[in-house]
């Protein structure tokens, strides 16, 4: 293969995937703040201690109790959203008709509480999780060498983001959602029962936390700081798509993490700063953001 500017093919290969990687991660979570923000109006800065929750939920289900990744993948997300059921049934529902800022507050004091239990008891030096062994090795694709959990992190990512955008554009409980949010009172006279649909739903962009976070334990060493050195770039994303954007949590999380790694490539120094430079960009031109809409 060619050279590009000067670049072996194998550099720029390998950085577009890690960018991908880090896309698939910035789309989950940033999708979950979107389903989180769009739905509930909550600005969630709990999301990357949540986010962390899931990795050590998967590490320590196998540390104790002996449970798989596979097993993991599908009960962390789960004990996660639970916990976060629990927040808003406690706590942030009493919030719903005061400012953002309210709302912004507790989940950030949630977040300190929660890395900062994590970090007391755990340390901040990181904990190995394994690759399952299904997942081990790679493929040589002659031009790069792809390892198959990384790629099962691409699909995996994939296949969540837009199943949930399918599920609340395009389904009846999509439109329900959409409803309860903006008309309680009539969509609760149809029966349904709103608070219920909103603390699941709430419960549900924390799942999707907790499912990075699991996707993310094999990649990076489980740490109490993993959420926080994640969440600031996620909220940029955030931005950038649209707050409250399905379709735009998931495009711009992908597309911005190609943009970081093919930074990498061409100006290394610019990479962790390159996102925040197109958010500033995107609001002085756009502030909606990209999918956003101008109310």
């Amino acid at each position: 293969m060619f050279e590009l500017l000067g670049i072996p093919p194998q550099v720029l290969m390998g950085q577009l995937l890690l960018g991908l990687i880090n896309g698939s991660f910035y789309a989950v979570l940033s999708l979950g703040l979107a389903v989180i923000f769009g739905l509930l109006n909550i600005i969630n800065f709990s999301h990357g201690a949540q986010y962390m929750l899931g990795a050590f939920v998967a590490w320590m289900l196998l540390e104790y109790l002996g449970i798989n990744y596979w097993w993991a993948l599908l009960l962390a997300p789960v004990i996660v959203g639970a916990t976060g059921i629990v927040l808003e049934k406690l706590a942030l529902r009493r919030l719903y008709h005061l400012d953002h800022l309210y709302g912004l507050l507790l989940t950030f004091g949630v977040a300190l509480i929660i890395q900062g239990l994590f970090r007391n008891y755990y340390g901040i030096s990181g904990l190995p999780y394994q690759i399952p062994s299904q997942l081990s090795g790679g493929q040589n694709l002659g031009f790069m060498f792809l390892p198959n959990y990384r790629g099962w992190v691409v699909v995996a990512s994939v296949v969540v983001c837009f199943g949930t955008w399918f599920v609340i554009e395009k389904t009846r409980l999509g439109a329900y959602l959409r409803a309860a949010t903006e008309n309680p009172t009539l969509v609760g006279a149809f029966g349904i029962n709103v608070p219920l649909m909103i603390m699941l739903t709430y419960g549900f962009g924390v799942a999707l936390a907790g499912f990075a976070g699991v996707l993310a334990a094999p990649i990076y060493s489980v740490n109490p700081n993993m959420g926080a050195d994640l969440i600031i770039v996620v909220f940029a994303v955030v931005v950038i798509g649209g707050m409250g954007s399905i379709m735009g949590a998931i495009v711009t999380g992908f597309g911005l993490g190609i943009v970081e790694g093919l930074t990498k490539v061409f100006y290394p120094a610019g990479s962790a700063v390159v996102i925040f430079v197109i958010m500033a960009i995107v609001l002085m031109i756009k502030p909606e953001g990209l999918f956003g809409r101008n109310n």
